[in-house]
């Protein structure tokens, strides 16, 4: 009887250890899942809404963007507004809704975001302009390059091929993209008295190639004489040089663009495409989510400018653009490795 007694005494302990053993193995699973989610409660969201995707430069933007958010500890909510303005107030909306710490805007229309920047405002959310200014509504940074910069940049390469002076039509993007206006004083200021004449200056509404194209195949007569294109940038620059081929024309007039799209460089070591303007896109993106990151957290942005948004004065961190022809396509492009030599290069004879 002693012995069974002890058997029962025995059994009943090491119950008793495996019942705590369990009991203290729910506790340690319960706590680390509590850790988790309130890890993850605590990490700054970010909420980014984006013009459209057309451009090639767009996609390059956000990979840099999100991959350097995440490295900060930040999540990330991409949203594409496929240019509607109505579409991108929305997504606006939602990430106020969701009570995000930061929205980053690339905007579909720059004057028509004022009263939702405001309510984000409302909501102590902050706001980033990224690449194109907001305009009248107070955004707390705007990060781009110096976009009249880049306008001069692209008279430069039209001086330098007309020396004494020609005839030029303009191809730009839409109006309610404030960087085109800024594009447009810088390139307009730098070719006054070097003696060339605007023949004509087309707005593309969507920033797409076939804009270009068909605006060419409709005004054929302000073709004649006409020595160079001004594009707004390289989708703008890839109709007109389609156009340019079909008539025997690609390469005999000069044509500029902007953001270094792979077949912009590639018309350029074809010869077809005279420069394009080169943005370090990495740079960037990467820029603006380091400062997203900092606003979040209550920090200062070092070192930032201020620019007007016609009511408010805004800062401005600002980047310096590069301009890129043949004579320079490999140390710029390919040796920092935005292209690489097999894709730029890719169409040329061996």
């Amino acid at each position: 009887m002693k012995k069974s007694g002890g058997l029962i005494l025995v059994t009943a302990v090491l119950m008793a250890l495996v019942m705590s053993v369990s009991g203290c193995a729910v506790k340690s699973q319960t706590g680390v899942d509590h850790t988790e989610e309130a890890s993850a409660s605590e990490r700054i969201q970010i909420g980014v809404t984006f013009d459209s995707f057309i451009n090639e430069r767009w996609l390059r933007d956000r990979d840099v963007f999100v991959s350097r958010a995440r490295e900060l500890g930040a999540d990330v909510n991409v949203q594409n507004a496929n240019g509607d303005v109505k579409e991108q107030i929305d997504q606006i909306g939602y990430f106020i809704d969701k009570k995000v710490d930061v929205i980053m805007i690339v905007a579909v229309d720059s004057a028509s975001l004022g009263d939702v920047v405001k309510k984000a405002h409302d909501h102590n959310i902050r706001v980033i302009s990224y690449d194109r200014l907001v305009t009248d509504s107070g955004t707390d940074l705007y990060v781009s390059f110096d976009n009249e910069a880049v306008g001069k940049l692209m008279a430069n390469s039209i001086i330098d091929s007309l020396p004494h002076g020609g005839r030029i039509l303009k191809i730009t993007g839409p109006e309610k993209d404030h960087n085109v206006s800024l594009v447009n004083e810088g390139f307009d200021k730098r070719i006054r008295g070097h003696q060339i004449s605007i023949v004509d200056d087309f707005a593309a509404p969507f920033w797409k190639s076939e804009e270009a194209y068909d605006y060419l195949n409709a005004h054929e007569e302000d073709m004649r004489g006409v020595q160079a294109i001004m594009c707004g940038n390289d989708a703008l620059a890839g109709g007109v040089i389609q156009f340019l081929a079909e008539n025997r024309m690609a390469g005999h007039v000069i044509v500029t663009g902007q953001d270094a799209d792979l077949d912009a460089c590639q018309r350029i070591a074809e010869g077809t495409q005279a420069m394009t303007v080169y943005k370090p896109i990495e740079e960037l993106a990467g820029k603006a989510a380091e400062c997203a990151v900092k606003i979040a957290k209550g920090e200062e942005i070092e070192d930032s400018l201020t620019i007007s948004d016609g009511t408010y004065d805004v800062p401005y961190v600002r980047l310096e653009p590069q301009s890129v022809n043949r004579d320079n396509l490999d140390s710029v492009i390919i040796d920092s490795g935005f292209h690489m030599r097999e894709d730029v290069y890719l169409h040329m004879e061996r």
